[in-house]
């Protein structure tokens, strides 16, 4: 019934928004050019019969104090399949009892547990034996990341997993390695610092890359000896909870890894402004971001990490080859449906290659595989869900109606799920929403630039401050960009670069404190200055 009600919306709205669109395109006469884009991609992958997933779902409760348990209330709530819009399986829906349960076994498992007693070799051991478990499960864990979130098995299997198990492996090297210093004191002390864990640390993740997330945040923060409680998003809440199993299989003790399926009004608003709660890490849009900043602020003035959105450029330069520049900014847009926070969103092509960039930009896009993500070479598979799919036409019916030139796509591909097909825009402004807001979606805007410095300017002419891309041949150009551009990673001639040792994080509303690498352990670190009188020393 659910599958009916929702191939029913799905016809009424975009029968009408074609039209409307059709209609806005007439009145600015970019309809030939609309017609031959829609004409030339091909909507048959997307229409096949989904692939049934060889996998049981066995995990669908919250994970407390080592054990899987319901709810409190005993509510559920449905995880859907984006390629159908039909539901997969119920999951406990936590609240902000079940963040109590979490939070007090947490608390428990750090204030009398072994587990930051343990030593840190210990503790690397357990996340090494996770690591090795992770990669054996590989083919499951991708699976069901692929039929919760509706990105490409192959990404999902070949690039994701892999990446979470480097991860962990990485910080399980970094375990026994974290200490302080000690220096001098201009009298007869002795100076030490320890770097402490924080205690029970609260860690939010989205549903765009759940498991790459889950390890950027659980890794340090096991590693650092802290306690977790850690709230999925209610789109993708699956492979959280698979993995968690085989974390305790590797002999993590009970209570220091606890996870909570649920919504953020109800059980991530509970873990945000919990009194107990030592630290926060989020993961998700600016805006809730300011709402988690305030609930953490008003509560107990735990410190928060925040990674949010961004509008992030990628510049293409009077130099630059033509043809890797837009196979490389096809690959920073159109990753992972276009939901990817550091989405080279605004494309950036110097005047004297525009127009050979922007043909060259609908072909490639024409050429994309979009359909089943369980196919064998999709590159692209369904939006996450309807509201987001809802969402991201809305932006493309604006880009039309802003007076923007719709190169190819625009619409949905087949009659069922979220499929979207790359959208391509040029002749695209500033003030646009398209160029302006976060997306989050299959849609590529391409804007003109003359010289350096009116493209610095124009890039940073926004609240974000993720990442940038920079395509040039040339050392000075790549040396001028890179420190005149406000964001937190610069890429030249290169994009989405994620190795574990490269911190990540941004400026200005992309939010701030970073994420992976060495730098990664200090947002799960407090620093302890140890002072000591010295009598009578040999030496200071």
């Amino acid at each position: 019934m659910a599958a009916r009600r929702l191939s029913s919306l799905l016809s009424l709205s975009y029968s009408s928004s074609s039209a409307a669109a059709a209609t806005s395109l007439c009145s600015l006469g970019r309809l030939s050019r609309l017609q031959r884009g829609i004409n030339s991609f091909s909507t048959s992958a997307a229409i096949d019969e989904p692939i049934k997933p060889s996998i049981q779902i066995d995990h669908t409760q919250l994970l407390i104090n080592g054990k899987f348990v319901n709810s409190a209330s005993g509510k559920t709530f449905p995880t859907y399949d984006p390629r159908t819009g039909e539901e997969i399986a119920h999951v406990a829906e936590g609240d902000a009892e079940d963040i109590d349960r979490a939070v007090a076994a947490a608390r428990k498992a750090f204030d009398e547990g072994p587990w930051p007693k343990m030593t840190a070799y210990e503790r690397s051991r357990i996340m090494l034996r996770f690591a090795d478990l992770l990669e054996k499960h590989t083919e499951e864990v991708a699976t069901l990341e692929t039929w919760d979130n509706g990105k490409p098995y192959e990404q999902a299997a070949n690039i994701e997993i892999p990446k979470v198990v480097r991860m962990f492996r990485y910080y399980a090297g970094w375990a026994d390695k974290i200490h302080g210093l000690t220096m001098p004191a201009d009298r007869e002390y002795h100076v030490q610092t320890l770097h402490e864990p924080y205690g029970v640390t609260g860690l939010i993740i989205p549903w765009n890359f759940p498991l790459l997330l889950y390890s950027w945040k659980v890794g340090p923060a096991l590693a650092c000896g802290n306690t977790v409680v850690l709230k999925t998003s209610e789109q993708t809440p699956l492979s959280a909870l698979y993995v968690s199993k085989l974390f305790h299989e590797a002999g993590l003790p009970p209570g220091v890894l606890n996870v909570i399926s649920g919504f953020g009004p109800t059980a991530g608003a509970a873990l945000c402004s919990h009194m107990n709660v030592d630290k926060l890490s989020f993961t998700g849009s600016s805006a809730t971001g300011k709402v988690v900043l305030g609930m953490a602020s008003s509560s107990n003035l735990k410190p928060v990490t925040l990674e949010l959105g961004g509008k992030s450029p990628f510049i293409v330069c009077k130099d630059a080859d033509v043809d890797k520049a837009v196979d490389l900014a096809h690959f920073a847009l159109f990753f992972n449906q276009g939901q990817c926070c550091c989405a080279g969103s605004r494309t950036f092509v110097h005047e004297s290659v525009y127009d050979e960039f922007v043909e060259k930009a609908k072909a490639r896009a024409l050429k994309r595989a979009v359909g089943d993500p369980f196919k064998k070479g999709t590159e692209q598979g369904p939006q996450i869900d309807n509201a987001q799919f809802q969402k991201i036409l809305k932006y493309i019916r604006s880009g039309i109606e802003g007076g923007a030139t719709l190169e190819t796509g625009g619409e949905q591909l087949g009659s069922t799920g979220y499929y979207i097909k790359p959208t391509v825009f040029s002749n695209v402004k500033d003030d646009m929403l398209i160029a302006t807001d976060e997306i989050f979606g299959p849609v590529q805007s391409i804007l003109k630039f003359k010289d350096l410095d009116e493209v610095i300017q124009r890039a940073n002419a926004t609240s974000y401050g993720l990442a940038a891309g920079v395509f040039t041949q040339s050392l000075e150009t790549a040396n001028t960009l890179t420190r005149a551009l406000r964001v937190g990673t610069v890429w030249i001639n290169c994009y989405d670069i994620f190795d574990a040792a490269i911190p990540f994080g941004g400026f200005k509303m992309s939010g701030h404190g970073r994420e992976k690498g060495i730098y990664g352990l200090s947002s799960y670190l407090q620093i302890k200055a140890v002072v000591s009188p010295l009598k009578n020393p040999a030496w200071l």
